[in-house]
């Protein structure tokens, strides 16, 4: 019967993951070796202590100067397990500066073709447009705020002026001096009421 969820997608490992996962499996050994040797050293000295009480003191100095060896063992073992501990740090920030340098390759080439699509010339032009649609509204804005001088309103009204001249000097077309036809009366009808009757007044003399 087949998977109903499908075929799970493999993680790839990379090297580095590789790399980061045995510095931490040999840190780990160095903590329980630690360990150990720290519970160790405990036992020694609580020996040495017994000893001491038993009145024999050149065994407890010989158990002492080995628990001081052990914790000499103790300060290697820390450094040894900084120093795994900062290089996974350090494996896994280049982890980090490696994708961000993808990125930021992907981010150029987006740039790069956006700009063979796009010319400085057309750039350039589109600025200036831009720039003088923001003049021209601008200059807009200032006669709309009243920031015009005496000066500029008598020009603005001698222009109305000359605009309003224009219109009355249209020539608009004459009318007809000749006068309309008259409507005609209706005796034209009564004529041909006259027109209808007489065949029956014919008719009627035969």
């Amino acid at each position: 019967m087949g998977n109903l969820f499908g075929k799970k997608k493999a993680t790839r490992v990379t090297e580095h993951d590789k790399a980061v996962l045995q510095l931490k499996q040999q840190r780990d050994k160095l903590k329980q070796y630690q360990k150990k040797i720290t519970l160790q050293m405990d036992k020694e000295r609580q020996l040495a202590k017994q000893l001491l009480k038993d009145g024999k003191k050149e065994k407890a100095l010989l158990i002492l100067k080995k628990k001081r060896y052990q914790d000499q063992l103790l300060d290697k073992t820390e450094n040894q397990i900084s120093n795994l501990e900062r290089m996974v740090q350090d494996i896994e920030f280049a982890q980090i500066e490696m994708k961000v340098i993808e990125g930021l390759k992907v981010g150029n080439d987006c740039l790069k073709k956006m700009h063979e699509m796009l010319s400085i010339e057309e750039v350039e032009k589109i600025m200036d447009e831009t720039h003088d649609a923001i003049e021209y509204q601008k200059q807009i804005d200032e006669i709309l705020a009243g920031s015009l001088t005496q000066e500029d309103e008598e020009a603005v009204l001698a222009e109305l002026e000359a605009i309003t001249q224009e219109d009355a000097d249209l020539e608009l077309p004459e009318v007809p001096e000749e006068e309309l036809p008259e409507i005609p009366e209706q005796e034209p009808v009564r004529e041909k009421e006259m027109v209808k009757k007489k065949p029956e007044r014919e008719m009627l003399a035969l």
